[in-house]
């Protein structure tokens, strides 16, 4: 998969089908950047339903639940939480609590940490973002013969409080044998390195495999447990010498809002803490390949229905 910047034709707003650089970029690097995928009007409106949904959840009822991006130890997994696959809810940055009297110190739309995990299917903006035309030649492009749906979230980043979220596969989160996980991060707002942009490990998914999945624990909560199944996606090729995670180096993905980001799930990334006074808002829904073994130990387990078929038309 891939990082560098490519620009989709001139004669056209938003690229249409990966050209052979692009894929190119994409399976040496494990990410790639694509600019200009999103055309203004839709960003603001993914925005506008952003800032309702922020604005109109409710407290009354709430677990207050946080997500926490520290490190393994220390992950989420409430009952809250862990049903929260097929329906919206709202997760709280840590730091937007007092560490002495547990009360918020922010309102409340500026202390969620994130949105999810079922955007895709019940707000109609969001909907219409993940199975976009775009997002289904992508998929077909980098190879799935039928990518699922399996969660979507708003990353919001918040003005001084949104933390940092240490380096990561997302394959660990949604595993499949073998893995097949891919992200589509698509910018919002503007990420800079001030206000928490991404940050890619270059190469990083050809060289680590996923060694721990995040998985329901027996009983309630959540844990983390080693693979036993396949490190990499059924015959991808690897590179013959690894390196120890602490010996990666990062390089930042600064990007404009309508950007698309596409993600290995064996690639590393990770993000800063946002210290500045501008969020960093962006959409992320995650793909896998619907024919890969997925199963009970996953802490998102699929609706009734099933994971979402990208290549149905729901536009």
């Amino acid at each position: 998969m891939a990082p560098s910047r490519v620009s989709p034709s001139p004669e056209t707003s938003s690229p249409t089908l990966l050209s052979p650089d692009q894929l190119n970029t994409y399976n040496t690097n494990g990410y790639l950047i694509i600019p200009n995928a999103l055309p203004p009007s839709r960003v603001s409106t993914l925005l506008s339903e952003t800032h309702h949904m922020l604005s109109s959840f409710s407290l009354t009822d709430h677990p207050m639940t946080k997500f926490s991006t520290g490190e393994k130890d220390s992950h989420v997994g409430d009952d809250y939480f862990l049903t929260s696959g097929d329906k919206i809810r709202f997760f709280f940055e840590e730091d937007a609590f007092s560490p002495t009297t547990g009360e918020l110190t922010k309102p409340k739309h500026r202390a969620i940490n994130k949105i999810g995990h079922y955007l895709h299917e019940l707000s109609p903006p969001f909907r219409q973002a993940t199975f976009a035309k775009l997002n289904r030649e992508i998929a077909r492009a980098v190879g799935f013969k039928d990518p699922r749906v399996l969660q979507s979230m708003i990353i919001c980043k918040q003005p001084e409080i949104g933390g940092r979220v240490p380096p990561h596969q997302d394959s660990t989160f949604l595993y499949t044998n073998p893995p097949s996980a891919v992200g589509f991060w698509i910018a919002l707002e503007d990420c800079t390195a001030s206000n928490g942009c991404l940050s890619f490990a270059k190469g990083s998914h050809r060289r680590a495999p996923v060694r721990s999945r995040f998985v329901r624990k027996e009983g309630a909560g959540t844990g983390f447990e080693d693979v036993e199944g396949a490190q990499f996606p059924d015959g991808f090729v690897t590179e013959e010498k690894g390196r120890e995670e602490a010996e990666e180096e990062y390089e930042l993905g600064e990007v404009k809002a309508g950007t698309v980001v596409l993600i290995h799930g064996n690639l590393l990334h990770k993000s800063e803490k946002n210290l500045s006074g501008k969020s960093r808002f962006i959409y992320t829904f995650h793909c896998i390949e619907g024919e890969n073994e997925y199963d009970g130990k996953n802490w998102l387990q699929p609706p009734e229905k099933g994971f979402s078929r990208l290549f149905e038309d729901k536009t």
